[in-house]
């Protein structure tokens, strides 16, 4: 297979007409750059360089050749030159984002605004999280997950948070507990829905109950908040949601702080590292990165 180096060599010397001065510009020593005139003769089959008088001139396949080797290696260098900058007006794109149902409908809106603004040919492809396996971001079938970064997640896997959130409680209007002061034992005493997507029976409140004597009543396990929310709408039961992504959700029902002594958690956009220098890749995480950051949560809890 021939050395693609060569062409390099070729086009300084073509360009030059001087071994001397080809050497100096490639930084080789005269009798290294000799020795790669030689090379490329017998790649070509042509002296490709010959003397006239004090000088060497170009033989007709060099002048052929001219060209031809200097439109390759601008095109080469080019491809391996880092790309500075894409124009996202003009990009072409579906990215596969791997998310909840509630984080779309509360920062979806605002992130398509803002896609439709500056990237209108770029498309988004939304698909329901049910886990929290990385296997598709490294088989390339999802470009974005959002959620929280669990501890034995892949290492390859880029992560970079988005936003902090708290487990607030959702009953309907009327409940018992949209009145007085929401006590952990009246909190406890009450029928409650739990949100597990691995179908789990009993979570981190559960375990905060626990410690202090108490057991909640769990009715109903379901997989999403909204599901959650949805039937705490239409029942006595009580749904603990994050606070910051279930806000649109949650309009004419009774939020209340939990009476718990629960650690905030963060939720985080998640990425393989082939994607991480694509720049289109880049432009939509900058997206969605800023999007969250200019949401606020309209609440009047403390």
């Amino acid at each position: 297979m021939p050395d693609l180096n060569l062409l390099v060599t070729l086009d300084v010397l073509l360009a030059e007409g001087s071994v001397a001065a080809a050497a100096r510009r490639l930084c080789l020593s005269p009798s290294a750059m000799s020795r790669a005139l030689a090379r490329l003769r017998e790649t070509t089959g042509d002296p490709l360089l010959v003397r006239a008088g004090r000088g060497l001139v170009p033989t007709p396949r060099a002048v052929e050749l001219r060209e031809q080797v200097s439109r390759l290696v601008q095109e080469a260098t080019a491809v391996l030159r880092p790309v500075q900058s894409v124009d996202m007006a003009q990009v072409e794109r579906t990215f596969t984002l791997r998310t909840s149902e509630e984080f779309v409908e509360n920062v979806g809106p605002a992130l398509l605004a803002r896609i439709a603004k500056e990237a209108p040919g770029v498309r988004l492809r939304f698909i329901n999280k049910t886990d929290k396996a990385s296997v598709l971001l490294r088989e390339g079938s999802v470009d974005l997950e959002t959620g929280v970064v669990d501890p034995a997640a892949s290492p390859e896997v880029l992560t970079q948070a988005l936003f902090r959130d708290r487990l607030v409680g959702v009953v309907r209007s009327g409940h018992p507990l949209s009145q007085g002061e929401v006590t952990v034992e009246r909190y406890a005493s009450g029928q409650h829905v739990y949100v597990s997507r691995r179908g789990q029976a009993r979570g981190q409140i559960d375990d905060v109950l626990e410690t202090q004597g108490l057991t909640r009543q769990i009715n109903t396990i379901v997989a999403g908040f909204a599901t959650a929310i949805a039937l705490a709408r239409d029942t006595d039961l009580i749904a603990s949601v994050p606070e910051r992504y279930t806000v649109h959700q949650r309009e004419g029902l009774h939020t209340f702080v939990l009476p718990l002594a629960l650690p905030t958690f963060t939720v985080a956009m998640l990425w393989h590292p082939r994607l991480d220098a694509d720049l289109a890749h880049r432009w939509l995480r900058g997206c969605l990165r800023e999007v969250c950051a200019l949401q606020r949560v309209q609440s009047p809890l403390p």
